[in-house]
């Protein structure tokens, strides 16, 4: 038997006052993304923003559906778009933030499985990884390099790849 330890590291910011211009920029953006939430359902806006190296935004937010799991996540309408119309034009950072009226937000809230495995994929057809900003409004914010830190053991099976 091998045992393995796996560790991960992230900076928090007890708010995003601390951030660099660019980086609070960009939490901004991702705020701004929520008002374009569609979430009758579960109340949850989540609003993501992509920085492109290019200087560009991509904004977007989460789009619920009463036929369930029809909807789709910030995170996934964001890189999806970014996947079909800036591909060329590598994500330099992606910041996440959340909001209900049902309860308080005391922490960021990270991305679901799914959205991490989109990431990984981002990260992989660009051949870079990405800073991950999770923006808890009034709250603290973490700062993750690349997805690996989130999720260490993303599916890759390379000859998937091959194949296309």
């Amino acid at each position: 038997m091998t045992e393995h330890e796996i560790k991960i590291a992230f900076n928090e910011y007890h708010s995003v006052e601390e951030l660099n211009a660019g980086d609070y920029s960009l939490c901004m953006d991702a705020v701004d993304a929520l008002a374009t939430s569609h979430s009758p359902y579960s109340k949850f806006k989540v609003g993501a923003a992509l920085l492109l190296q290019s200087g560009k935004v991509i904004k977007a937010s989460n789009q619920e559906n009463v036929a369930y799991p029809s909807g789709l996540c910030a995170e996934r309408v964001a890189l999806f778009h970014w996947g079909t119309s800036y591909a060329d034009d590598p994500i330099v950072a992606m910041a996440v933030t959340a909001k209900t009226e049902e309860f308080e937000l005391l922490k960021p809230v990270t991305s679901c499985g799914a959205c991490l495995q989109v990431m990984a994929e981002c990260e992989k057809r660009q051949n870079s990884p990405f800073k991950m900003l999770l923006y808890c409004i009034d709250g603290p914010v973490w700062a993750i390099d690349g997805v690996h830190s989130m999720m260490p053991f993303m599916f890759f099976e390379e000859r998937l790849s091959q194949a296309i």
